[in-house]
């Protein structure tokens, strides 16, 4: 077994899980970075200073997930870190206007076959990555498990009549709603292991998911999902928060 730290980041070949991946690497740790496209994770390897190695996943399909699982267990024996980044926040054409995929996204207007893989994506798929590597996480020392969420999920504050995002409360803000919810559940299952699990909030990030319309940077967008992935024995379990502190549920 190796005593470099090995991390995998789902949905690393862009985005916020790109610069996650490669801020981890500068911390030492070996990534894999996870991409439903080889070819592209390839590319996104390349570009990161440090131990990155593009391994294919997509987290709608099981024999994918068991393959990589059993690629990491021939590999490493173990898995110090995962962060859970895949995911989805429209189905239609990525040049659609952002006010425009909150109407679509509306449950009182998204077809429900879009609501069934919206849920594949962004729930059941980092709950099936999740369960297929927690052998491979038992093995590590101070294992973490990092799921990206998002502050516009929050049920407390969109619960709020005076919260001016709960007009956009739709079928992506209930998929990490949910996502939220099975954060929990793994952090008090896997209290007695010692694996810490949260969720972190990276903001409004511009990534291709508001098709770049976020006000803050993937740097900005990565640094407390960082965070979380190296915190130290003393660091929370089941805490749902953002760089600038906690975030209700």
């Amino acid at each position: 077994m190796p005593d470099k730290p090995v991390a995998l980041v789902s949905g690393a070949n862009a985005g916020i899980g790109l610069q996650v991946a490669r801020d981890l690497a500068r911390h030492g740790l070996t990534v894999l970075v996870g991409s439903r496209d080889l070819d592209r994770g390839k590319a996104a390897a390349a570009e990161i200073d440090g131990d990155a190695r593009a391994v294919q996943l997509d987290v709608t399909d099981q024999a994918s997930i068991a393959a990589l699982a059993e690629r990491v267990a021939a590999e490493f024996g173990r898995l110090d870190v995962l962060v859970n980044n895949a995911g989805v926040s429209f189905l239609g054409d990525p040049a659609t206007p952002l006010a425009e995929r909150a109407r679509a996204g509306l449950f009182t207007e998204v077809p429900i076959d879009v609501v069934r893989r919206m849920f594949e994506t962004n729930v059941i798929g980092p709950i099936a990555l999740t369960q297929a590597l927690l052998p491979l996480l038992r093995e590590a020392p101070a294992a973490r498990i990092v799921n990206v969420g998002s502050g516009g999920a929050s049920l407390t504050l969109n619960a709020d009549p005076a919260d001016p995002h709960r007009r956009m409360f739709g079928i992506y803000s209930t998929t990490k709603s949910a996502l939220h919810a099975a954060t929990l559940g793994f952090a008090v299952a896997l209290e007695p292991d010692g694996i810490k699990v949260n969720v972190a909030d990276p903001g409004f990030t511009a990534t291709a998911l508001n098709n770049f319309q976020g006000t803050k940077t993937v740097e900005e967008g990565a640094r407390h999902i960082v965070a979380l992935a190296l915190l130290g024995p003393d660091g929370p379990t089941g805490t749902f928060s953002s760089e600038e502190g906690p975030v209700p549920w």
